[in-house]
């Protein structure tokens, strides 16, 4: 006897249910390549903004390096597990793990950054005198946070000039290549495009830290921030919430049979929108609306049998 994965809620069958709801049975009316378009665009974005749903959710693991403390989407190596991040997952939550340990998630800048402030620390490298474009010195603290350290004085056309580096122990701004920062000692060498005017400061503003073992993650704009800055490699853990995955064959069919028809139904109110069809919407949308509480109740009657947890939880 045929399975249902195999018969009833493959790609095809989702095309035909859509067909059908829609009254577009021929190709002249709306082609194959229309219809699948309509389908991976409710699949992808408007599905996961209607259902949180648990076959869904998955866990990312990626690993810190030393010195390193934001790690963001990566769009060069596949083989990254933050590879294009950003659109391959809707949700980060809780609970989060750093080499086994619980950590804390953090989701406001305030809050985490009133815990770990980056407190700048400013010191002079050097005094223009209207002709020495080239300055040394050390930052007062160090290791230097990467991205954290910025150079600024007023030039001989009276510009104010500020340079920044870039991660990668190089600069950005009014400099030239050659100006550079060791963040592990301290040192700082710049050498500016202009001389600084007769007089003028050279100052260097820089965050220091002491590296360990991360505790706590702040999750914003896509982006992952780790504190202590680590000072190894270790293993992050972190609960995430993946997009459906996108349909590319007649044979496919989604994570759960189930949602076939809600796809179908989904793709279908789409197609009318375009057309401005409100009485077709309207005659969809309870069948759409059944589906979803259908969908969910599938979760509920999973979840049914946890208990709320307590500080006492684990106690026992």
């Amino acid at each position: 006897m045929p399975t249902p994965d195999s018969t009833l809620s493959t790609l095809g069958k989702i095309r035909t249910k859509v067909r059908r709801v829609t009254r577009n049975p021929s190709e002249a009316q709306i082609s194959t390549p229309e219809i699948d378009n309509y389908i991976n665009n409710f699949v992808l974005y408007s599905m996961p903004a209607h259902l949180k749903l648990g076959s869904l959710e998955s866990v990312l693991t990626f690993f810190t390096h030393p010195d390193v403390d934001v790690y963001e989407t990566s769009l060069t190596d596949t083989a990254d597990p933050l590879y294009n991040f950003k659109n391959i997952y809707t949700n980060v939550l809780d609970p989060v793990f750093v080499d086994g340990s619980r950590a804390s998630l953090y989701q406001s800048r305030d809050e985490f950054y009133s815990i770990y402030p980056q407190i700048n620390s400013r010191i002079s490298i050097g005094t223009g005198d209207g002709i020495e474009v080239d300055f040394w010195g050390y930052a007062s603290d160090y290791p230097i946070l990467k991205n954290s350290l910025v150079v600024s004085t007023v030039n001989i056309l009276d510009e104010n000039v500020i340079a920044r580096d870039n991660g990668l122990g190089e600069f950005l701004g009014d400099v030239n290549p050659l100006s550079s920062v060791s963040y592990d000692t301290g040192q700082v060498y710049i050498s500016f495009t202009v001389a600084p005017a007769a007089g003028e400061t050279i100052w260097a503003s820089s965050v220091s830290y002491s590296a360990g073992k991360p505790i706590s993650i702040l999750f914003f704009e896509d982006k992952f921030v780790v504190r202590p800055i680590p000072d190894q490699a270790y293993k992050i853990e972190i609960n995430v919430y993946k997009r459906p995955t996108e349909f590319l064959s007649t044979e496919q069919v989604p994570e759960l049979s189930e949602w076939w028809e809600y796809i179908a139904l989904g793709a279908g109110i789409k197609i009318l929108q375009d057309r401005l069809d409100s009485e077709g919407i309207n005659m969809l949308m309870p069948m759409f609306k059944e589906q979803e509480i259908l969908i969910g109740r599938r979760k509920i009657v999973q979840n049914a049998g946890k208990r709320t947890p307590t500080i006492y939880s684990g106690a026992e």
